[in-house]
């Protein structure tokens, strides 16, 4: 597996990760034996890279990455997240967000036990808190890294202004933010040439939008109520016809490079930056095989000018969530 670094952190991990919320949490229920075996096995091919936070389940994900990875202490990185304000429940996006400096430092002691490690490598921010002023949030985070319980410094899904306002107080490592061919906002929007500017890696979540971009689903797929894509207005009938488009697209450029649509996808984010490291969120290892195949990939210049010149003429159908 080829490495990557980023930005300019020095934070070395695969240039592939692993997405673990699907082991645990939005999707449909897994074998527990199964999902440590697989994380065991994704190792085994090289991957370093883990990303969870204590939302997912709550608090699941991160017991069963901890449990995971225990043997494997000093050979990966992994990633977590605070920022969601704690119901009954725990932590849970309808509750709202909650980035007050005490409530980090809490979520930082509970997540050090649940991950069943000394130091945080990676602590995200999960979703920016209009309450709390970036330089706050980025200044509980450096006390945590001063005392020795985290690493590095992540945003997630944060704009232009709240990176840079983060950043001066606390260098940001990483930004974690969807990105895929077919959800490119942050190219727009001045937050990938800010992560540029800064030196800050960028982690894409849904690299391979939640599925689509595999070429495996289409208008007769089904998905159980427990699959946050049974919510997702992305994934009406609908809109995955309407969108067959992009798909089309991927298996044309897939045919002329001997791969899949999901490496043409996965490649196409890797040609963008070489500081980009996708977490698609495998679940199985044919999958994770085939996501793995696209770090060998590289796409042409004629290849990646086709991509996008098609992709400015399809108009994508339906809203992220």
């Amino acid at each position: 597996m080829q490495t990557r670094k980023l930005g300019n952190s020095g934070l070395e991990v695969s240039a592939m990760g692993l997405g673990c919320m699907r082991m645990s949490f939005g999707d449909t229920p897994t074998d527990k034996q199964d999902m440590l075996d697989f994380m065991h096995k994704a190792v085994e091919r090289g991957v370093t890279f883990f990303d969870t936070a204590e939302v997912y389940g709550p608090f699941t994900n991160e017991e069963l990455v901890g449990e995971a990875l225990e043997p494997f202490k000093g050979q990966v990185v992994i990633a977590t997240k605070f920022g969601f304000k704690h119901g009954e429940n725990g932590p849970h996006p309808s509750v709202g967000v909650d980035s007050r400096p005490e409530q980090i430092k809490r979520v930082a002691e509970a997540s050090l036990k649940r991950l069943r490690v000394d130091v945080i490598d990676l602590f995200y921010q999960h979703r920016p808190d209009p309450n709390v002023p970036m330089e706050d949030v980025a200044g509980a985070v450096k006390d945590l890294i001063q005392a020795g319980k985290v690493k590095y410094f992540g945003l997630s899904e944060s704009n232009a202004d709240q990176i840079r306002a983060a950043h001066a107080v606390q260098p940001v490592t990483a930004l974690q933010s969807e990105y895929s061919l077919w959800w490119r906002a942050i190219e727009e929007n001045s937050v990938l040439s800010t992560c540029e500017e800064l030196g800050i890696g960028l982690v894409p979540y849904s690299p391979l939008g939640r599925g689509y971009l595999t070429g495996k689903i289409d208008e007769s797929t089904t998905f159980d109520k427990s699959d946050i894509r049974s919510r997702n207005p992305r994934f009406t009938q609908e809109a995955i016809k309407a969108n067959r488009a992009v798909i089309d697209l991927l298996e044309r450029i897939a045919k002329q490079n001997h791969a899949t649509p999901a490496q043409i996808a996965l490649a196409w984010l890797l040609a963008q930056k070489p500081w980009i490291v996708p977490i698609p969120g495998s679940r199985k290892l044919e999958r994770l095989d085939e996501n793995n195949g696209a770090v060998n990939l590289e796409l042409s210049a004629n290849d990646l000018a086709e991509i996008h010149t098609a992709m400015s003429q399809i108009k994508v159908v339906g809203d992220r969530y």
